[in-house]
């Protein structure tokens, strides 16, 4: 097992900057260790599954469907999030569905908390672009959304603000670091399966489109009858319409899916079927069979992975719970597995 209790100085290497590795080395220089962060792509970050993530923070929403050591660790990295980027959108995200899903919409309302009722009055005033939509929706105010391709640069500027060091172009693995003085922090996601089998790759499709018809100040989910669409709104007349989650390691985005997510947005609001399509993409998200997150210490070494959908949520909460073992020795037995 690694020996706990380190020098606050002492060094650390982690592999790879997606926002699971951005958040553990952002933590540990800031604790005062000697970071390096090593990714083997360039600084554009284009290959990671992090660019085509949502980044929504959504702890509330996600119980619905995910364990609820989701939502636990969700809630925490809510308050990281605040406290090391406060600019970030707290603006609470609504979900809305029309009358052929009204079960569904009910049951999603029965299954998650955080969230209170809107009348189409109050939801006009909230979204007045959503006015005569919808009759009704929830509103979860606490939540919130990232954009990744934003706000990764922004993470790694505070790393190396806070003494740590980025090298871009590194393609290294947790053995070739084996031997060294500190401690290996492996954040590689799928990469990793090479040395950890359970991992699979769940694809998550995007479509990036552009309009100045509509405007919306926070994510809107769309209650679908087989898997959860939103609507996020990015900087520049920009929005991001997602997710689906798909068992299949292949890239690109299929013509069903295509389907699917510009059918969800001209349900949100007609006027998207005028929007010009900007981009499509898909990601690989990390994942174990049970799809939660795991941090593993096994022979001197620490891995985060696991991540699946919610990458942008869990990774500032499992970052904190890495901190305080190599630290101070603590152990949350539903995420950490020594060996």
């Amino acid at each position: 097992m690694l020996q706990t209790t380190k020098r606050p100085d002492s060094p650390v290497s982690i592999i790879g900057a997606g926002i699971a590795g951005a958040w553990q080395a952002l933590l540990f220089a800031q604790a005062g260790h000697a970071v390096t962060l090593h990714e083997r792509s360039d600084a554009g970050m284009t290959d990671a599954t992090s660019h085509w993530a949502g980044g929504m923070l959504a702890p509330y929403c996600e119980a619905e469907v995910a364990e609820p050591i989701i939502s636990r660790l969700g809630l925490r990295s809510l308050d990281i999030w605040r406290r090391e980027l406060p600019d970030t959108p707290f603006n609470g995200s609504l979900v809305v569905a029309h009358p052929r899903e009204r079960n569904d919409f009910e049951r999603f309302a029965g299954m998650t908390e955080g969230h209170r009722r809107l009348d189409a009055a109050a939801l006009t005033a909230l979204e007045p672009s959503l006015e005569g939509r919808f009759r009704d929706a929830l509103f979860f105010p606490t939540e919130g959304h990232v954009e990744p391709r934003r706000v990764l640069p922004k993470l790694h500027a505070r790393i190396v603000a806070a003494g740590g060091t980025i090298k871009f172009g590194s393609d290294i693995t947790a053995q070739d670091l084996q031997g060294l003085d500190g401690i290996v922090i492996d954040c590689r996601g799928l990469t990793a399966r090479e040395e950890q089998g359970e991992l699979r790759g769940v694809k998550g499709e995007m479509i990036l489109i552009e309009t100045s018809e509509v405007r919306l100040s926070r994510p809107v989910r769309l209650i679908h009858p087989r898997w959860p669409l939103y609507v996020i709104p990015r900087e520049g007349n920009l929005f991001m319409l997602g997710a689906t989650s798909i068992e299949a390691e292949d890239t690109g985005v299929s013509v069903r899916s295509a389907l699917e997510l510009l059918g969800a947005a001209y349900a949100v609001h007609p006027a998207f079927g005028e929007a010009r399509i900007v981009e499509f993409g898909s990601g690989l998200r990390p994942a174990y069979p049970d799809n939660l997150p795991r941090i593993g210490v096994r022979g001197g070494k620490i891995s985060v992975n696991g991540l699946y959908r919610h990458g942008f949520l869990l990774a500032p909460a499992l970052a904190e719970l890495t901190l305080s073992y190599v630290e101070r020795g603590q152990i949350d037995n539903e995420v950490m597995q020594c060996a």
